[in-house]
């Protein structure tokens, strides 16, 4: 044992990575596995409570864009285009009809992009191969930060939501709190209820809603730490829309960070136990769904174990 090598962590999920991901995504693998190994690009997630405009002007300044209002303008323009077609391809059908044309187009884009888009919620990024740093966020009106710097991917589950007015709300895994603050941006929630079962990382949520979220707006939230399997038994049925943001292998920080690697060697059975505990976690937020209401299940991995084969 003295004498052994030690490998890292961060070399033994890389290896695993090799082994797996090469055969799941064959000639994607390398460019895949480049981006995992390049250093993080974060978005600036704005804070509608806080002086929206200067902070606006200056990042546009710094030719950074809001990807949340791109992507809309994107999907409206796809639709334009695909109801302009479809409307020519009807337009003799309409004609020999009642002289009431209706048309319907269905949007064949991913289920995120069918999602109504929602404006309230602002991101800034800078383009592709830019790789300038956004400045440590700072304190503007009633003291509250202006931006939030998170992995900009860590809003789609939020935006695959769709959260509508007066919803009630559960972020079952919330903290350590970046889609529990961009829930709040939507200014759409009836009530937020941010569960996770670490209470070191809720302490860490909690400084997050003081730092951006003013008092009357964080009354509208209980911040819980409750084992998320539990949910259904404790508040079955109660939420139009659940978050199940699972713990999992949270890749890029396996293969580029040693501390709190899930794939250290005293951490073996944990990881083998992730995709029954993801399945538990997914089952416990379906519980707690009103009929007719939405779940979005995500992870921070590639991995089919913690992802399709969960939701299958």
């Amino acid at each position: 044992a003295a004498t052994a090598p030690r490998i890292p962590p961060t070399r033994l999920a890389l290896h695993h990575f090799d082994v797996n991901y090469s055969l799941q995504l064959k000639d994607q693998w390398p460019s895949v596995r480049a981006g995992l190994l390049c250093e993080q690009k974060y978005g600036a997630l704005l804070n509608n409570f806080s002086a929206l405009h200067h902070v606006t002007q200056e990042l546009e300044l710094l030719n950074a864009t809001d990807f949340v209002s791109e992507a809309s303008k994107k999907v409206q323009r796809w639709q334009w285009g695909s109801a302009a077609e479809e409307a020519g391809r009807g337009e003799s059908k309409c004609q020999e009809g009642s002289g009431e044309g209706r048309m319907v187009v269905q949007a064949e884009a991913s289920p995120l992009l069918r999602a109504s888009i929602t404006s309230n919620i602002k991101c800034y990024t800078f383009p592709r191969g830019d790789i300038t740093r956004f400045r440590p966020a700072r304190p503007a009106t009633l003291g509250l930060l202006d931006y939030y710097l998170m992995d900009a991917a860590s809003l789609l589950p939020v935006l695959a939501l769709n959260v509508q007015l007066d919803d009630y709300v559960l972020d079952l895994c919330a903290a350590p709190g970046g889609k529990t603050l961009a829930l709040l941006q939507t200014g759409l929630c009836g009530h937020l209820a941010a569960n996770d079962v670490s209470i070191s990382r809720t302490k860490r949520l909690y400084q997050i809603l003081h730092s951006y979220i003013p008092k009357e707006i964080r009354e509208t939230v209980s911040v819980t730490s409750y084992d998320g399997r539990d949910w259904g038994q404790l508040e079955g049925g109660a939420f139009h829309k659940v978050l199940v943001d699972v713990p999992c292998t949270t890749d890029r920080h396996s293969v580029m960070e040693q501390e709190n690697n899930i794939f250290h060697k005293r951490r073996t059975k944990e990881r083998q136990m992730l995709p029954m505990l993801q399945l538990q976690l997914l089952m416990a937020g379906i519980l707690a769904t009103k009929p007719g209401g939405d779940v979005v299940y995500s992870t921070c991995a590639i991995s089919p174990l913690q992802n399709e084969y969960v939701i299958e």
